[in-house]
């Protein structure tokens, strides 16, 4: 009996041990070191990915911003050609056509002064233009963006434009000044058989 009463004796305190064990251990937090490991390594993978997504958005942006000088670049190019051909235009017109209209023997004396001075005002004004857009392009003491520069370039070309039309207009009444004086000289000199 005595090894008996030992015995559970034993029993008892290992049993109450092992109780004391297991209820002293349900507050201590157990961590899985391979599911942490790998929850670090996935915030690295997501950090370094952030990483890289920030460094695409920002060679997307300087992309952008380069697609945009370069077609502010093509709008100044495309304004800039077509004021000059604009301008090569009514050099060409004032050079041709007004030859014809002040060698025309139906242009009066008092005439010719005006006739030169409309074309002449005319190309001294593109001529300003043309001074006034080389300033705009090449020098720096405007402080101007490239979107000003457009804007301005836009303007002087929508000018030019204009200066064509009213060339082309005076140039087009002078000729029919011509040819109905004209008319009227065959008219009034004509022969008469009856």
């Amino acid at each position: 009996m005595k090894t008996l009463k030992k015995r559970t004796m034993i029993l008892s305190a290992l049993f109450v041990m092992a109780m004391g064990a297991k209820g002293s251990a349900q507050g201590i937090p157990v961590y899985d070191n391979v599911g942490f490991i790998s929850l670090v390594k996935q915030i690295f993978e997501s950090a370094k990915q952030t990483t890289e997504m920030i460094k695409t958005v920002k060679f997307l942006k300087q992309a952008k911003e380069a697609i945009d000088k370069v077609n502010d670049a093509v709008k100044q190019y495309e304004a800039v050609k077509e004021i000059t051909s604009n301008n090569e235009a009514l050099v060409n017109m004032v050079r041709n056509d007004l030859k014809g209209i002040l060698n025309s023997p139906y242009i009066r004396r008092g005439e010719v002064d005006a006739v030169s001075n409309a074309f002449n005002t005319i190309i001294d004004g593109s001529l300003r233009n043309l001074e006034f857009m080389n300033q705009v392009l090449s020098n720096d003491f405007l402080k101007l963006n490239d979107g000003e520069r457009l804007a301005i370039l836009e303007k002087h070309r929508d000018d030019s434009k204009k200066m064509v039309a009213d060339i082309t207009l005076k140039n087009k009444r002078y000729k029919m000044i011509i040819s109905f004086r004209e008319m009227q000289d065959k008219i009034n000199n004509r022969e008469t058989n009856y």
